[in-house]
């Protein structure tokens, strides 16, 4: 399949790479990191990172302004992303031709060329295996701006190496990426520090939280809570993993109250939650996942489906 991709990127004067909406370190990782890759090894050719930037990312990287014309004739690539409604910049259809890489489970096999490994850490880690494979056939060369970006994006899908998707395979290519030039420490602080308003609505977390006898828990984000903390629902993103640390939860959800709908955030430590999201026209990993619900009410039967799946879990 990477030896397909290559030959494919090399038809192409213009490659455009999207990822998907709400992005996190492995959604810009794998997507600014091919990138650089394919300036470097191809200056000849324009490659353009498509997609709104969220500010949370600004200790990572930036992506370009696409124009529409920029896709006529291009080659179109989608990192990081599951199913057509989650990528960012739906004009990714108007390419010449569309490539899929991913991690997550293929049930939107969209694209012309798909290539997803649900056993891959992060789509950061599928495309340090594409450049491996055009190292050795093609000569190319990681640059440590490319490197850094892979690393984020591995560091941020693996939870620091903690997430049962480490594999020995993820551990040799996080070692074969520090051997590249850039600060590991100002990465690290970039994306765990917190200003101490996120830090209050953690502490507002650990004391507000539910769980029942199974393992289940949720806590409930509002709008006046948002406001009351002064943060955005975008700056929660840094605190879903919070409620693991709790002794006894099997799984969790997050949510948070926006203007029209409530981000349903879902991790576990055991129990199959991905299928939960997909109720709620989300999706996800097994262990990690996220919805959509449109009302408080909607909300509650995540929260009750959650608890169902805790206790069929004992």
């Amino acid at each position: 399949m990477n030896s397909q991709i290559i030959d494919t990127i090399k038809q192409y004067s213009t490659i455009i790479i999207h990822r998907h909406v709400r992005p996190d370190p492995d959604a810009y990782g794998s997507q600014l990191g091919l990138k650089y890759i394919l300036e470097y090894n191809y200056p000849d050719k324009r490659i353009l990172a498509a997609g709104t930037h969220d500010y949370t990312m600004d200790f990572l990287d930036f992506p370009d302004l696409v124009e529409d014309q920029d896709f006529e004739g291009a080659l179109v690539i989608v990192t990081d992303t599951a199913n057509t409604e989650r990528v960012d910049d739906q004009r990714y259809k108007t390419g010449a031709k569309l490539i899929k890489i991913d991690h997550h489970p293929n049930d939107d096999a969209y694209g012309d060329i798909v290539s997803v490994d649900t056993t891959a850490s992060s789509a950061s880690e599928l495309i340090y295996e594409l450049f491996t494979y055009g190292r050795d056939h093609e000569g190319w060369t990681m640059t440590a701006k490319a490197a850094r970006l892979l690393y984020a994006g591995i560091i941020g899908d693996t939870g620091r190496f903690l997430f049962p998707s480490t594999t020995q395979k993820t551990f040799a290519v996080a070692g074969e990426l520090i051997k590249y030039d850039f600060d590991r420490n100002a990465l690290h602080n970039g994306m765990y520090e917190m200003d101490r308003k996120l830090l209050h609505l953690q502490g507002y977390m650990y004391q507000n939280f539910k769980m029942d006898e199974n393992g289940a828990a949720h806590v409930k984000i509002t709008k006046d809570i948002l406001k009351e903390f002064d943060v955005t629902a975008t700056d929660t993103s840094l605190l879903v993993g919070s409620l693991g640390n709790v002794k006894g939860m099997k799984a969790w959800v997050i949510l948070i109250e926006e203007d029209t709908e409530i981000r349903v955030r879902l991790r576990s430590k055991g129990p199959i939650i991905n299928t939960l999201a997909k109720e709620f026209g989300g999706g996800g990993h097994p262990l990690a996942s996220g919805a959509t619900a449109y009302s408080w009410q909607e909300a509650d039967q995540v929260i009750a489906r959650l608890a169902e799946i805790c206790a069929a879990a004992n």
